[in-house]
């Protein structure tokens, strides 16, 4: 059975930091595409960012381009996202996702089979 925790959200002032984990397992993790959607309320689910198993492929939205960073611990079984210069746009409920397979890293939320409970992260103004 595969699950996904996330844990690491917050409270936080515009500009500030946080770093989002997410930890798997039931899967062989290097197998599989690992993600980052969010969805604010009143929303659809928004792609945040995706990496690749060999950690090398990483993609990202254009909203967080140059401040968000995901990486991946194959060893730990473990995807980060690493958030600076935070805004309160960036408020939403941040789910941790996976799709299985090497070839394919998804840039669209329902592309993923996989989705963890998510952790809510709050940027205040």
């Amino acid at each position: 059975q595969v699950q996904l925790v996330e844990s690491g959200g917050g409270l936080v002032q515009a500009g500030g930091s946080l770093r989002l984990s997410c930890a798997a397992s039931g899967l062989t993790f290097s197998s599989y595409a690992m993600g980052w959607i969010r969805q604010a309320p009143g929303k659809e689910h928004e792609f945040v960012a995706a990496i690749g198993w060999r950690a090398t492929n990483t993609y990202y939205a254009d909203s967080v381009k140059g401040r968000f960073t995901i990486s991946r611990d194959n060893a730990k079984n473990t995807i980060y996202l690493q958030m600076n210069s935070l805004k309160p746009e960036d408020t939403a409920l941040y789910y941790c996702a996976a799709r299985y397979g090497t070839l394919v890293v998804p840039t669209i939320p329902n592309q993923y089979n996989y989705w963890g409970q998510g952790t809510q992260v709050t940027v205040s103004s």
